[in-house]
């Protein structure tokens, strides 16, 4: 019995310390598996293994620093007014295709909430739901229609709900400002916490007892 109980112990340690090396073993392949699927049609379309003397890994090095290298001007003309007229009407032939536009709108939006510090959404909050007492983030994007106010008698907030560890895909509701929590998370907080499924708390996730809640709530002393 204690044989087997030492068993179990050791066994059970060691696995913790193997498992997520492994794991970790098997995304990093995966994650070269794919660059290297994705650099070969540029190597082979440039032929740089043939000036790289047939040295693979070499010629996929080169073809990466590259590609970073394209990105890194291409990130500085966006951030010039030249830039800015380009590729705003790329954004602008985008927008008319319907699916393609909310799939690069949600995308480009979340990205940037993440990459910039500056965001287009007004701030974080909680909102009941689905239920009364379960708390989700929300991301404040602005004021509610104005029949939706008149409906429920005061002023409503248009909040998306994201989903997790998928931010870009959620739902709109509108939630009276009385039902509305503000939270001191960041936005970029906010979605990193989303895209971790709350493993991710650097900014310091409020705790929501009703004190707080009540503190919190916008038109309340």
């Amino acid at each position: 019995m204690r044989l087997k109980s030492f068993l179990k112990s050791n066994f059970l340690a060691g696995l913790v310390l193997v498992g997520p090396l492994v794991a970790t073993v098997v995304i990093v392949r995966i994650v070269l598996g794919w660059v290297g699927g994705f650099l070969d049609p540029f190597i082979r379309g440039t032929r740089l293994a043939t000036l790289t003397a047939d040295n693979f890994l070499l010629a996929q090095l080169l073809t990466l620093s590259v590609l970073v290298a394209l990105i890194v001007v291409l990130g500085y003309v966006a951030q010039r007014s030249v830039g800015q007229r380009l590729f705003g009407r790329t954004g602008q032939l985008v927008n008319f295709v319907p699916v393609v536009r909310t799939i690069y709108g949600s995308i480009r939006q979340m990205t940037s909430s993440v990459v910039n510090r500056r965001s287009d959404y007004e701030s974080v909050v909680y909102v009941e739901y689905p239920r009364e007492g379960v708390y989700q983030l929300g991301l404040k994007t602005g004021d509610g229609p104005r029949d939706a106010a008149e409906a429920a008698d005061e002023d409503v907030s248009s909040v998306f709900v994201p989903g997790s560890p998928n931010p870009t895909q959620g739902m709109l509701v509108l939630v009276p400002e009385s039902q509305t929590y503000e939270s001191d998370l960041s936005v970029r907080a906010a979605i990193r916490l989303l895209m971790t499924t709350g493993m991710a708390q650097s900014d310091g996730v409020i705790e929501l007892d009703e004190d707080e809640l009540d503190r919190a709530t916008p038109g309340q002393p």
